[in-house]
């Protein structure tokens, strides 16, 4: 029979909604058929595949995949999918996976030239906007640093549309060891923010672009802290040619992640 939501191992997959369990555990969720087909893809991720016999039937090659891997299928009931999605309209599958989370040091031992470290930013939508955001532009490490929302929150993971799955995943709780350790790895540091005295447009003229490059991306609402925009290389701004006041984060993050990769490429 499918398990319910009070089934044992469905009671304890939704604890994992909560930060703490997640810490405790060192396991998230991730929902839907892309984020599962992502998690799959990389191996030893999944730790139990939960999917409604209608989904799994849909997704039989997702199913399957997760077999070959000897990760337990369950079948669950309408409800029981519905207790541990968080999404209105969940589609039917919700996998269990490890944390990805990899130390600064190796990280940057892979001598990455592209690297969004993100900085005090509490929206969990953002964060993973962000992070998709970087993976689409090739960078392969993003930092969580200081008060930064937790990469295994639903939102995020699911803002990220998988790419959590693609990149290394850092969290420092020193946002500041974060530029020092990026900096002695050779990586220019480069702080975005709208009052910053570089202008993005000039920088890549210059050539200041084409070297392996950390970009620092503060909240939304506050920006980066100010010690750490000044630790940075520079402070670069997005040139504004029409009458906005300022792009969102994600919009931001966008056009400087860009200008590297156009930079770099």
């Amino acid at each position: 029979m499918p398990f319910t939501p009070r089934t044992p191992r469905v009671v304890a997959a939704r604890r994992l909604q909560r930060r703490r369990e997640r810490d405790a555990t060192g396991r998230f969720l991730a929902e839907g058929p892309q984020a599962v087909r992502e998690a799959l893809s990389r191996p030893r991720t999944v730790v139990e595949l939960f999917g409604t016999p209608a989904a799994l039937d849909r997704y039989a090659d997702l199913a399957a995949a997760a077999a070959r891997d000897d990760v337990p299928v369950s079948e669950v009931t309408d409800d029981a999918l519905a207790a541990l999605a968080e999404t209105v309209s969940p589609q039917g599958l919700v996998a269990v996976c490890r944390h990805l989370d990899v130390p600064l040091e190796t990280a940057l031992a892979r001598r990455p030239r592209l690297v969004a470290v993100l900085a005090g930013i509490r929206d969990p939508g953002n964060a993973g906007t962000v992070l998709r955001t970087a993976d689409a532009a090739g960078a392969t490490v993003v930092v969580f640093a200081g008060e930064t929302v937790d990469p295994y929150n639903g939102k995020c993971v699911r803002s990220s549309a998988g790419s959590v799955f693609h990149v290394d995943v850092v969290r420092e709780r020193d946002p500041a060891a974060v530029v020092a350790t990026a900096r002695a790895a050779g990586l220019t540091v480069l702080a975005a923010t709208g009052h910053g005295a570089d202008d993005l447009d000039e920088l890549a003229d210059a050539g200041r672009l084409a070297a392996p490059t950390a970009w620092l991306f503060g909240s939304e609402a506050h920006g980066l802290p100010g010690e750490l925009a000044t630790a940075a290389d520079a402070r670069v701004r997005v040139p504004l040619h029409g009458r906005a006041e300022s792009l969102n984060l994600a919009a931001a993050a966008a056009v400087c992640l860009y200008a590297s990769a156009r930079a770099q490429r």
